[in-house]
């Protein structure tokens, strides 16, 4: 038979995620789309407290703050361009008034840290080893401190810096720490995102790719308790074709992203939970049909038979939250 990909196998998830688990995500864009598939099959989900991240760096600051509920102040902001920003969160946490900035940064840490304390597994995706340090330019800067997002400033505010493998090792290895004395109990689960950087270049690209990678590998050898998932790998690859990148040939397009979540829960759950997890999809294929006549004796049926099936679902798993598929099928 003729091969058109090459499959590897997948070392399984120690502890595998069930639906009565909290699960914290942090880390790049990719592990917002593993999150809203988590979401769409009643995960319990926390991600990025601090928007997304991408460098280490970054990552271990957000979790560490997470842990510690840091609370910030105006000093921790910077006025720019009509708005009021803090260097170490994504742009969806900047505010037209200061208070404003305040009010969801503190809101989301101390929601962050209350979950956190007893979350089952923490996801962390790390996107690249490229860092940008602020300069003296940068307006309330701590010189040489590394921004989690630009905010569209001048370039002349960051140094462009890539870091090595001991220096990831260092902060990441901070980050466990703190987060263990906190939590000893959570699940870790490192991966490494496999949207390219390539505003970087192909080949530092690459390099960064390899510093993540390299020195997750060594953590994990080090620490039995971690876990990798491939994602990464699973693109670059089996998959290796741009057939499964979107128009911008960066990000992995849906094909990709599906084929990724799937390997995902064949390592990382067991069977009982890919059962309701199949339930609850073919739930949420019912409740976004969309009917030509919502009048009609057939589509009535529809909706008092589905009404049945989640009500069972929800008195069977009580910590499921259906309240809005039940609304939608009693209507």
């Amino acid at each position: 038979m003729v091969k058109f990909h090459y499959e590897f196998d997948i070392k399984a998830l120690p502890e595998s995620i069930a639906h009565v688990h909290k699960l914290f995500l942090v880390g790049s864009c990719f592990t917002e789309n593993i999150g809203d598939k988590l979401k769409k099959h009643k995960f319990k989900v926390l991600e990025n407290p601090n928007g997304i991240l991408f460098n280490p760096v970054s990552v271990a600051e957000a979790v560490i703050n997470v842990v510690e509920n840091k609370q910030y102040t105006i000093d921790d902001l910077f006025n720019y361009n009509e708005g009021w920003h803090s260097w170490q969160h994504h742009s969806r946490f900047s505010g037209v008034t200061a208070e404003d900035a305040l009010q969801k940064i503190n809101t989301a840490t101390q929601a962050a840290h209350d979950y956190i304390k007893t979350a089952d597994c923490i996801l962390i995706t790390l996107g690249s080893a490229w860092i940008y340090t602020l300069t003296e330019k940068a307006l309330n800067a701590n010189v040489g401190t590394v921004a989690a997002n630009n905010h569209k400033a001048p370039a002349d505010w960051f140094e462009r810096k890539l870091m090595d493998v001991g220096q990831v090792i260092t902060v990441l290895g901070t980050m466990l720490d703190r987060l263990g004395a906190l939590n000893p109990h959570i699940q870790v689960i490192f991966t490494i995102s496999p949207v390219r950087h390539l505003r970087e270049g192909v080949i530092d690209n690459n390099r960064s790719k390899a510093v993540l990678i390299t020195a997750v590998h060594y953590m994990i050898e080090q620490l039995k308790k971690l876990y990798y998932f491939p994602a990464y790998e699973l693109v670059i690859d089996d998959l290796r074709d741009y057939r499964f990148y979107a128009e911008d040939l960066v990000h992995p397009n849906y094909y990709a992203t599906q084929y990724v979540w799937e390997k995902f829960v064949q390592a990382c759950m067991n069977d009982d939970t890919k059962k309701l997890m199949e339930e609850i999809a073919s739930i949420n294929l019912a409740f976004n049909h969309k009917p030509f006549n919502a009048s009609s004796t057939m589509h009535q049926k529809f909706l008092a038979n589905n009404y049945t099936k989640v009500k069972q679902l929800q008195e069977q798993y009580s910590y499921l939250d259906f309240s809005k598929e039940l609304a939608y099928f009693s209507t």
